[in-house]
């Protein structure tokens, strides 16, 4: 019983070797881009400008705003134009 005990637990951390950085691949190849099917909120990208400080790119409704975070106070910088009106 213990040979098929111990066969058993080095097949599964043989496949957990071989599907993980196959799914942390997958993961990296999709960048980013969180926007899920019904959503109107998502976060298109982060900039980290210092330790303190980030620039946010976010999408509300097909819109871009940019945000500055972690300062003395969050900032709104404005509204992007939208995409069709480029």
């Amino acid at each position: 019983m213990t040979l098929d005990t111990d066969m058993l637990l080095r097949a599964a951390g043989a496949l957990a070797i071989l599907v993980v950085p196959i799914w942390l691949a997958i993961r990296a190849l999709r960048g980013g881009r969180r926007v899920r099917p019904g959503r109107r909120l998502a976060l298109e990208e982060s900039l980290a400008l210092d330790p303190r400080r980030r620039l946010l790119l976010v999408r509300c409704d097909g819109r871009g705003l940019l945000l500055l975070t972690g300062g003395t106070q969050d900032t709104v910088l404005g509204w992007l134009p939208e995409q069709g009106a480029r």
